[in-house]
């Protein structure tokens, strides 16, 4: 007689292929598809035979709290800022997530964004398309050679993108709250970080601890001719000072794949033509998406083998 399958809760629509994986490997449970009462039912009725939880790393519904059963909760991404790890202690439920996977596709994406806000590519796009080209050249960009990219945040993710800058003969500088074992030139402090760069790129996690730490002194030491980028997260930066520096021209130009409101982008965004806006889409490849969702597979079928999780969050 064939085993029962074990019981998985899919809190959230995460990622299609995934998630269907789940479904032909696991009893499986959507979640997201109930009303707030059914949602409620559903706990109830897996109380006791659902141990395992798979979710997108960002968002978390806090009714799955509720499931005592519960053990573990297989997170689609890094960065883990959806689960409340208060209630993960309180219950005794292990977290998993996805690094290392996701390194290089966000690390190119940093590469993509220094490069067009520098050389100014989509408004390059946009001047060539409209005929303006008749009218006369395109404004001078600036190259990369010689100056400064200052990494707030020097993890697996840090690392991979000054690896990626060093061919362009970037000067590599960093941030974190201790120095490490590095070639690069450490700074004590944000500040003095952007002080120091051309190029302030953000690498920081999600979290109140990170919350608006690029604030409108950091972008006045970043100065005039200075770039911001992020792929981080979007809660480190106080947007509206962010606004106001493009706007008056207390930084040069920036770019950015992550907000605070998801998937909402301040209006005051829209119209600025020296900042550069991506849907978030650093991790967003074929080949890294189906990387995490394996990885998320994996640290379950470990957790059901009784094996040690691959990348569980400590």
């Amino acid at each position: 007689m064939a085993k029962d399958k074990e019981s998985v809760i899919v809190v959230n629509e995460f990622h299609p292929e995934t998630v269907a994986k789940l479904d032909s490997l696991y009893d499986t449970y959507h979640l997201w598809k109930h009303s707030d009462a059914g949602k409620a039912e559903l706990i109830k009725t897996l109380e006791g035979k659902c141990r395992a939880a798979a979710t997108a790393s960002w968002m978390c519904d806090p009714i799955v709290y509720r499931l005592s059963s519960l053990d573990i909760i297989a997170a689609f991404g890094v960065g883990v800022d959806g689960i409340d790890f208060s209630e993960t202690e309180k219950h005794d439920i292990r977290v998993s997530n996805t690094p290392d996977v996701l390194n290089d596709a966000v690390a190119d994406l940093a590469l993509a964004l220094i490069l067009a806000t520098t050389r100014n590519v989509v408004n390059a796009d946009r001047f060539s398309r409209n005929g303006e080209w008749s009218n006369g050249p395109f404004p001078f960009g600036n190259g990369l050679a010689n100056k400064t990219l200052g990494i707030i945040g020097m993890g697996r993710i840090g690392q991979a993108i000054a690896a990626r800058a060093i061919p362009f003969k970037l000067k590599i500088a960093y941030h974190n709250r201790n120095p490490k074992n590095f070639p690069y030139q450490y700074y004590p402090s944000i500040e003095e970080l952007a002080e120091n760069s051309d190029i302030l790129l953000c690498m920081l996690p999600g979290g109140a601890a990170t919350d608006n730490l690029i604030n409108a002194n950091v972008l006045r030491k970043l100065g005039p001719q200075g770039v911001f980028i992020n792929v981080g997260r979007g809660n480190s930066v106080d947007e509206s000072a962010l606004a106001d520096a493009l706007l008056n021209k207390t930084i040069h130009a920036a770019g950015l794949d992550v907000y605070k409101n998801e998937p909402e982008i301040p209006q005051a965004f829209r119209s600025l033509d020296n900042l550069v806006l991506l849907p978030h889409i650093g991790s967003a490849t074929v080949e890294t998406r189906r990387a995490m969702g394996n990885l998320v597979l994996d640290n379950l079928a470990a957790y059901f083998s009784e094996n040690s999780l691959i990348s569980e969050v400590i």
